[in-house]
């Protein structure tokens, strides 16, 4: 499972095969009665533009950083372990990572009260449509997915900003 976390952390294509086969089976399962040509299409233009974004992404972090993919995927893993780099380089390049995540999670703060109501106002909606319709289990599921789904949101926030804030602590004292 290490060595598979590992590859996934590095590999862009790693990222796209699993992408590709998460959207290949959420396709075929809302679209059963279409060719499972259509499936793999559909699938793979939704590969192509999540890659496209995420490689932008990383692009861009990675530049501001001051290192290249695999170095920003090493920091990271260093963030996420509380494994304070020892070289004046990696550390520079550590504190400009800790700071730009710092800032971005600060920029989505204010949205994500809003993402968080949109996404329980559509559970409620689904639960409302379900009760007119007479079938409650399935947006029953689907809400208590989509609370589940709020609440691991606010912990991982909440997990990543004691991380970031540890890291800049540690790098601080250095």
């Amino acid at each position: 499972m290490l060595s598979l976390k590992r590859l996934l952390d590095h590999s862009l294509t790693a990222q796209a095969v699993l992408v590709f086969l998460l959207g290949l089976g959420i396709t075929a399962l809302f679209r059963r009665d279409e060719h499972p040509a259509v499936w793999a299409l559909h699938s793979a233009l939704y590969t192509g533009i999540a890659m496209a974004v995420l490689a932008v992404q990383r692009r861009r972090v990675a530049r501001a950083v001051g290192t290249d993919a695999g170095g920003l995927a090493d920091l990271n893993r260093k963030i996420r372990h509380h494994e304070v780099p020892q070289e004046p380089k990696e550390q520079a390049a550590a504190r400009r990572l800790v700071a730009e995540q710092l800032e971005q999670m600060e920029r989505a703060r204010k949205w994500l009260p809003w993402w968080l109501g949109a996404m329980g106002i559509v559970a409620i909606g689904l639960v409302v449509l379900g009760a007119v319709s007479g079938s409650l289990v399935l947006p029953l599921v689907f809400a208590a997915g989509m609370v589940a789904l709020c609440f691991w949101v606010r912990w991982m926030r909440r997990r990543s900003l004691e991380r970031l804030h540890w890291m800049r602590q540690a790098l601080q004292q250095k």
